[in-house]
C-alpha cells in the first residue's frame, strides 16, 4: 500500500478504471523502467512489482504472454522461472515510442513542412500508412495529403520502408515561408490536429500530477514503492497523451497551449521521484543473475539530464 495520501489516491483512481489496460501499463514499465536497464526480468519479480498498481498474477502471466505473440517480448525459461526480455524489434519500437516522452525541449522550426501523397498507395497500404504516420503526429490537410512540420525525412522514410510504401508514397519538402504563424495556417493547424481535444486531455494531466508535485516536492524522506507508483503512472499518463500530440512548433500553437506545462511537470515530478524508484527497482526486480544492472548513461539524458 503506498504510504502517502495523494500517491494512494492516485493509484486507487488507476485501479478503478475498467478495463485496466495491463499489457500498455507492462510496455511503460519496460520502456521507463526495465529497457535502460538491460531489458529482461524474472516474471515473478514483475508480478510483485505490479501489483500495488491492481494487475494480479493472472492478468499479468496473460498480458505477458500476448506481449511475446506480438514480438515484444521474448521469454526463457531457467529452471522453473520465466525470464522476459526484449526482442529487437521490440526494443526498436520501444526507442520509438518513448523518444519523445523524454525529450528535453521541443525542436526549433525552420519553417519548412514534410508533405505525403498516399493517393498511389493499395487502400489497405494507405490506411496503415495514415493510422501510423497519425502516431508520428502527421496531421490530414487535403484528402491523400498528410503533413508534418519537424520530423526528420530519415525517420519517415524508414517508418514508409518498414510499412512497405517507400516505393509508391510520395514525399515532399517544402521551402520556409515568409508568413508561418499566419491566421490561415493557424486554422489550418487547429482544424488538421484537433488541438481543443488535444489540450484538454493536457489539462485533465495537470489535474491529476499537479497534486502529487505539490504534496511530494516538500517531503524529505519518500518512500521508495511510492516514487516507483508515481513515476510509473506519471509516463503512463504522460505518453497516453503525448503520443496524440504532434509537437508542433510553438509558432502553431494557441497561446495558452497547455501541453507546455505539462512536459514542464512531467520533467521536474520524474526528476523528483527517480533516484528513490531506482532504488526499489533494484530490490525488487530480478534477472537470472540477480539485480537488474544499472542503467544506461542514456537513461540520465532523459528530460536534459537527472542528477541522481
Amino acid at each position: 500500500m503506498p504510504k502517502n495520501r495523494a500517491v494512494s489516491q492516485l493509484v486507487e483512481e488507476f485501479c478503478q478504471q475498467r478495463p485496466i489496460r495491463a499489457g500498455s501499463l507492462i510496455i511503460t514499465v519496460y520502456g521507463d523502467s526495465i529497457a535502460p536497464r538491460g531489458g529482461t526480468v524474472w516474471l515473478g519479480s514483475l508480478i510483485n512489482c505490479l501489483e500495488p498498481l491492481g494487475l494480479n498474477q493472472r492478468l499479468v502471466r496473460t498480458s505477458v504472454f500476448r506481449l511475446a505473440k506480438e514480438e515484444w517480448l521474448t521469454a526463457e525459461q531457467i529452471g522453473r522461472r520465466s525470464y522476459y526480455s526484449l526482442t529487437a524489434s521490440g526494443r526498436r519500437r520501444f526507442e520509438k515510442a518513448f523518444k519523445r516522452v523524454y525529450a528535453p525541449v521541443l525542436p526549433d522550426w525552420d519553417g519548412q513542412w514534410s508533405l505525403i501523397i498516399g493517393n498511389q498507395l493499395d487502400p489497405e497500404v494507405r490506411k496503415v500508412v495514415k493510422e501510423e504516420l497519425g502516431w508520428l503526429g502527421f496531421g490530414l490537410i487535403a484528402p491523400g495529403v498528410m503533413a508534418h512540420p519537424t520530423i526528420e525525412l530519415s525517420e519517415l522514410q524508414s517508418t514508409l520502408r518498414d510499412l512497405n510504401a517507400a516505393e509508391d508514397a510520395i514525399v515532399f519538402k517544402t521551402q520556409k515561408q515568409d508568413v508561418i504563424n499566419g491566421k490561415p495556417l493557424r486554422l489550418l493547424v487547429k482544424d488538421c490536429w484537433n488541438l481543443d481535444k488535444l489540450s484538454e486531455s493536457y489539462r485533465l494531466f495537470l489535474n491529476k500530477f499537479r497534486p502529487i508535485w505539490n504534496e511530494l516536492k516538500g517531503e524529505d524522506n519518500l518512500d521508495p514503492e511510492d516514487c516507483f507508483l508515481v513515476r510509473t503512472l506519471l509516463i503512463h499518463e504522460y505518453r497516453r497523451v503525448l503520443l496524440r500530440d504532434p509537437q508542433l512548433p510553438e509558432e502553431l500553437l494557441p497561446s495558452d497551449w497547455e501541453g507546455t506545462a505539462a512536459r514542464l511537470l512531467c520533467r521536474n515530478l520524474y526528476r523528483l521521484v527517480t533516484d528513490k524508484t531506482e532504488r526499489h527497482l533494484s530490490q525488487i526486480l530480478e534477472t537470472a543473475e540477480g539485480p537488474l544492472p544499472d542503467a544506461s548513461p542514456a537513461f540520465y539524458k532523459r528530460f536534459g539530464g537527472l542528477s541522481l
